[in-house]
């Protein structure tokens, strides 16, 4: 048998729990580790462990009586990140006991630690994300490696935030049937496609208008995950920002201009906010900096066959005719085009149909609706 130390996100019971497959029999303790300290990674959700002269010891969980199977799957879930255990001596609680064992430590040079790391914080930031992400990732344990899944984290997480905000967020029913969840039997799941996005297939049955259930169905839908929308306008100058760049949708469906024009938009990356997304995309995309905020309806554009949820947002910001230019991210084979033109010439690349991007088309026309309010309190 073996024991562990967890100082980070594993001393969450709900993760710890689930990474072990809930069938573990080990024994857990409260222990610290003095000479060492927890960081928050800089930009990232989760902790890294560092040499310290702290007088004030690493508080965290003795895990002991671990099976071999047990340590595989915490192996399999750190494995991908680079973390590699290493020997110590903690201290149980309250006794003191020293007991040898080992602590996940990231390699040197790997991350940058930032401010001291909170447990209480991140659980009510990024704890249900976090178990969510976990979910996904544990379901490749014996079908994929652990560098696979690190390959892949970034965008599991993306989905888990947005399976997260669906659940605690939902749209009102004044006039559809108040059906929920409890309403949808699910007999089985399974993702016959996971890579950077994922399909998911689901054998059901729903709720009928009848009351009735239906017959059981064989569904599958493409899971993105939520985006932002962003439409940059200066009232002043009556002035937009459209992007132009290539697009796999139209490239796969075979138009002969695979080019489009759009709004600014992208995934909103696990533990961001859909305004802090916002305004990443319009720095990386366009160079651009906006001012306020102006949140149109959010929705899915595509319920019928597809998980993805759109935040749109107008962004008042200053457009000088010369704000155009060339953007993107280059290590994820960006190259991004920016246009800034009259509102008016929005309007007709719309109604000509060279501007054929249906998030484009909603906030033009909102714009349109609101744009002479928008001027005139400028």
């Amino acid at each position: 048998m073996t024991s562990l130390f967890f100082y980070g996100t594993l001393c969450h019971r709900p993760l710890l729990d689930l990474v072990l497959g809930g069938q573990s029999t080990s024994r857990i303790s409260p222990a610290h580790l003095t000479g060492h300290i927890a960081y928050w990674v800089q930009n990232q959700p989760f902790p890294m462990i560092s040499s310290s002269d702290t007088s004030a010891p690493l508080s965290g969980l003795l895990v002991q009586d671990l099976s071999d199977e047990d340590v595989t799957r915490l192996d399999f879930y750190e494995g991908g990140f680079d973390y590699a255990l290493r020997d110590v001596t903690v201290q149980t609680e309250p006794d003191g006991t020293s007991i040898q064992t080992q602590v996940y430590f990231p390699a040197p040079g790997l991350w940058t630690p930032g401010e001291i790391w909170n447990l209480s914080d991140w659980e009510a930031r990024f704890g249900p994300m976090t178990v969510e992400a976990a979910k996904e990732v544990m379901e490749g344990y014996g079908l994929v490696t652990p560098d696979e899944i690190a390959r892949r984290f970034p965008m599991i997480r993306t989905r888990a935030a947005s399976r997260v905000r669906a659940r605690t967020d939902p749209a009102p029913t004044t006039l559809r049937a108040s059906y929920g969840t409890q309403d949808v039997s699910v007999q089985s799941r399974g993702r016959p496609y996971a890579n950077h996005f994922t399909m998911e297939e689901q054998v059901l049955s729903f709720r009928k208008y009848s009351g009735e259930m239906s017959e059981v169905v064989d569904r599958a839908a493409f899971v993105g995950g939520d985006a932002v929308i962003v439409l940059p306008y200066d009232p002043v100058r009556d002035h937009v920002l459209v992007i132009e760049q290539f697009r796999m949708g139209p490239q796969i469906r075979g138009d002969v201009r695979p080019w489009l024009l759009e709004p600014i938009a992208g995934r909103i990356d696990g533990g961001e906010t859909p305004e802090d997304s916002a305004r990443r995309e319009a720095m990386e995309e366009a160079r651009l900096e906006l001012d306020r905020l102006i949140p149109l309806t959010p929705h899915y554009p595509s319920p019928g066959a597809s998980t993805e949820f759109f935040y749109p947002f107008i962004a008042l910001c200053d457009l000088p005719d010369d704000a155009g230019g060339i953007g993107g991210v280059e290590s994820e084979a960006e190259d991004i085009r920016s246009h800034v033109i009259p509102f008016d010439r929005l309007m007709e690349l719309i109604t000509s149909g060279e501007a054929n991007c249906g998030p484009l088309i909603l906030a033009a026309f909102w714009l349109a609706a609101n744009r002479q309010d928008l001027r005139t309190h400028s």
